[in-house]
């Protein structure tokens, strides 16, 4: 029998922490509540996690804190519950490893459709890293390492990968030298469509970059086609 996903609710509002727990353990869910980041490092010491529900505005370490810390340490996947009309936040939130966002107020619903969203696109290494999972894949003088999550370079610095990188990443790799639309982007990794503000998948790049980009400000790795999309601008070796 398969285990029920975990989820751990992080939010400093009793009333929802509690109620979106309830919820979910009513949908066949298990849930654990924490009110604060103290709390939640406690429970995250103590047992494993599937997946995160983070609010932003927290006493203490606030979410958007929390969320760059854990993306950096693990591949826990979170969804970020902002206040509504806090775009920013937002916008931050998918920069620093955050898989999705939900503004407060919101339906349990939705909230419950989006993290079983997420479970499936974290469920397997397969839907981590394509064709390449279980494999070390060499580009621009860069190896990944797709069981570990992280890019190796030539001097020996490990850099982790949170699972949107990953998956971003592998599905470039997959297409070398192909200019791939964001909507093409944004399906292949998310499986849904850009709207007309979308800036998921800009984002996503904009924080890839910046982990493996000599200069992220001028990339020559991940390029931009005017017009067009972005291009992994490599050739590609699977080593092992």
């Amino acid at each position: 029998m398969t285990e029920s996903p975990h989820i751990l609710v992080v939010d400093d509002h009793r009333q929802i922490r509690e109620s979106v727990s309830r919820f979910l353990e009513k949908n066949g869910m298990r849930a654990t509540a924490a009110k604060d980041a103290i709390e939640m490092d406690a429970r995250l010491a103590d047992g494993h996690y599937d997946l995160l529900v983070l609010d932003v505005m927290m006493p203490g370490e606030n979410g958007l804190s929390v969320c760059q810390r854990l993306s950096a340490e693990r591949t826990l996947p979170i969804i970020m519950l902002t206040a509504l009309g806090q775009e920013t936040d937002r916008i931050v939130g998918l920069e620093i490893g955050a898989d999705d966002y939900l503004s407060k107020p919101f339906n349990p619903r939705e909230l419950l459709a989006r993290i079983k969203a997420v479970l499936r696109r974290a469920s397997t290494e397969e839907t981590h890293a394509g064709s390449f999972a279980g494999k070390r894949v060499r580009f621009a003088g860069l190896t990944l390492d797709t069981d570990m999550h992280i890019i190796e370079e030539s001097q020996g610095k490990r850099i982790p990968l949170t699972t949107a990188d990953l998956r971003l990443l592998t599905v470039l790799l997959e297409r070398p030298r192909r200019v791939l639309s964001r909507n093409q982007l944004l399906d292949l990794t998310a499986g849904r469509a850009a709207g007309p503000m979308d800036r998921k998948i800009d984002n996503q790049i904009s924080r890839l970059r910046r982990k493996i980009e000599p200069d992220p400000l001028q990339p020559r790795i991940i390029t931009t086609v005017r017009n067009g999309g972005y291009c992994l601008a490599t050739d590609v070796e699977v080593v092992d």
